[in-house]
């Protein structure tokens, strides 16, 4: 019933609003044909007789028809562009051609060729330029080559000038709330625009000429407007625009797949940090990991974490049959269920929800034994290197043992494939995140000895956006007014995107055939210093003057850069590039049982003492005592 009356309420508007223009294309149809009867001298038109009334009601009605179908109605005319004046064009011209065509039948006459072309061009002039006017006078806003200027808002440069730039000078002229700003001039590495003028605004030069630009017209915020540029060009884009201590603002990357009623609330976002950082898209290859995941059960633990709820969403295209979320904080998987239920449904996929912890056996039994998964991705884990590393105790029992758990049960259930989240802390670990996660790997490599189901590990490094990391930190700093905080000036970290780690893990499972480490490639460690700075400047900021950085000294636990692989493991490339493998190091069964058991004999002790065992279950582990 509300869809109804919401559907009723949308027509109505819709109706409302084309009314002025259905009876202005009719009162245009009749004096067109009037003027270029009496102009092309028809004598032999009696403009009096029913015949000449006859057809310019039918012509009336013909145009209105022939306008609903162009979608001359119902358009944004407030963002009217080429595009919309061709179909101006094409619905004029069709108009008058069925209209021709009809009234010889009906009436078996037919007005003089010359007074159709003639009364075309008139109408195409009278209803071009009424919609047109709409889009030249929105919201009180003049076109800028007209010299007009918006007091107190930002004088703005966009760089593409393309559709997507052209949708934002658009938007501003008509005075859009998204995006405020007087547009100055695009930029574009397209020789044969420069010079040219788009929505009145003049394309100034190409992308190098930002900084040269910004200083002469005395810019404020840029937009970047290049949604389908490669990652390569964009982050040349981005370079120098921070050398100009502007703003930067960017369109989602998607924004070619808004409707077209939606372009008026198309969101402008800042550039992030992220946005520096991102790699060219990784495309999962369905074809490949549906050898193992079309039409089968999938247990996801952590499901409602960063990389466990990306895991979900990245696994809808391989069709499982059913997903199950598997997490403790029920919170973060209700969000999820609602964002991919609706996506999930249409393909054919069931999503079950459970909550319920690792570390508690029988919860893990009655998951394995009702929803009977054939595939399992160990997302669920203790991440975080400082709590950890003041909390070693529950990072054991959750880490080592709770994978245990999950991996014993993949075992008895005879699941096909368990692909364990590592990361690259567990490489020669200075902390005791990495000194379980290390521990992982040597669990899964020991059960991948004994067991029919593929167990295999995925390391990789940090990802953008996830629980703890450090650019999620240094936003909230910079929205405080600083100082941002880092604890080294010289420390590194590889990142990559969650979307790519995801698609990753799940092409590493179908590479998997037993007691692997896959390790992912993060391309060039990168300086967080660096990270810094580059956020400050992305915000219009200057280092130093308005925000300060302030190093604050090295964490319990924390390396000044992290590893990808050992000395003793040596990497070989896959059918994937941007995958290696390590394979041939195998603890022996014996030597992880136990390691196991001491380190269950140690969970009562102190923490320096467990620290000490876990050195001994792991002998790269270079602990920090108290």
């Amino acid at each position: 019933m509300t869809a109804k009356l919401i559907r009723g309420r949308g027509i109505r508007r819709v109706l409302v609003r084309s009314l002025p223009l259905v009876v202005l294309d009719i009162v245009a149809t009749v004096v067109a044909f009037l003027i270029a009867a009496w102009g092309t001298k028809a004598g032999e038109i009696d403009l009096a007789s029913p015949f000449f009334m006859g057809q310019m009601a039918l012509l009336s009605l013909v145009n209105v028809a022939v306008f609903g179908v162009f979608r001359m109605y119902n358009s944004l005319w407030e963002y009217a562009s080429v595009d919309d004046a061709a179909r101006i064009v094409l619905a004029t011209a069709v108009g008058s051609v069925i209209g021709d065509v009809l009234g010889a039948l009906i009436f078996a006459a037919r007005m003089p060729f010359r007074v159709y072309i003639c009364a075309w061009a008139i109408l195409l002039v009278i209803c071009g330029m009424a919609r047109f006017a709409i889009r030249v006078n929105s919201k009180g806003r003049s076109w800028s080559f007209l010299g007009a200027e918006s007091p107190g808002q930002a004088r703005t440069l966009i760089v593409g000038a393309g559709e997507s730039g052209s949708l934002v000078v658009s938007r501003m002229l008509a005075g859009s709330d998204e995006i405020v700003g007087c547009p100055v001039g695009y930029v574009d590495d397209s020789k044969r625009k420069i010079g040219r003028r788009i929505h009145g605004v003049k394309v100034l030069g190409d992308c190098e000429d930002i900084p040269r630009i910004c200083k002469q017209q005395s810019i404020d915020q840029i937009v970047v407007a290049i949604p389908s540029g490669t990652q390569k060009q964009k982050r040349r884009v981005y370079d120098l625009c921070m050398e100009t201590g502007c703003k930067v603002l960017t369109l989602p990357e998607k924004v070619k797949d808004i409707p077209e009623e939606q372009l008026g609330k198309v969101p402008i976002r800042d550039v992030e940090v992220s946005d520096l950082l991102a790699r060219e898209e990784v495309a999962l290859d369905e074809g490949l990991v549906g050898t193992y995941l079309k039409g089968t059960t999938v247990l996801v633990t952590g499901g409602g974490g960063s990389i466990g709820s990306e895991l979900v969403r990245q696994l809808l295209p391989a069709k499982p049959a059913k997903i199950v979320l598997f997490d403790i904080y029920e919170n973060t998987v209700y969000e999820l269920y609602h964002e991919i239920a609706g996506k999930a449904r249409e393909s054919g996929i069931e999503i079950v929800t459970e909550i319920g912890s690792i570390t508690h056996m029988p919860a893990l039994e009655e998951v394995f034994d009702r929803r009977n998964p054939r595939v399992v991705f160990h997302a669920a884990a203790h991440k975080h290197v400082p709590l950890m590393e003041s909390n070693p105790r529950e990072a054991i029992e959750n880490n080592v043992f709770g994978t245990l758990n999950v991996v014993r049960m993949a075992h008895e259930r005879g699941c096909s494939h368990f692909i364990l989240i590592s990361t690259d802390k567990a490489v020669n670990p200075a902390n005791v995140m990495g000194a379980t996660k290390r521990m992982c790997e040597m669990i899964v490599q020991y059960y991948a000895q004994v067991s029919k189901t593929v167990f295999a590990s995925v390391r990789f490094g940090n990802v953008l956006g996830s629980h703890g990391s450090v650019i999620p930190l240094f936003k909230r700093q910079l929205k405080a007014g600083g100082p941002i905080t880092l604890t080294h000036q010289d420390i590194t970290r590889y990142f990559m995107t969650i979307p790519e780690a995801a698609r990753l893990v799940i092409t590493a499972g179908a590479l998997a055939e037993g007691g692997e480490i896959f390790v992912l490639d993060m391309g060039e460690p990168v300086r967080i210093y660096d990270l810094a700075e580059n956020l400050i400047r992305l915000s219009g900021l200057t280092v130093g003057e308005d925000i300060e950085i302030k190093v604050t000294g090295l964490r319990p636990g924390e390396k000044l850069y992290e590893e990808l692989n050992m000395d003793d493991e040596p990497t070989v490339p896959t059918a994937n590039g941007a995958i290696t493998v390590i394979r041939g190091v195998r603890p022996e069964v014996a030597d992880v049982r136990v390691r196991l058991d001491e380190l269950e004999a140690a969970l009562p002790l102190e923490r320096d003492e467990i620290k000490r065992v876990l050195q001994k279950a792991v002998p790269t582990y270079t602990p920090e005592f108290q």
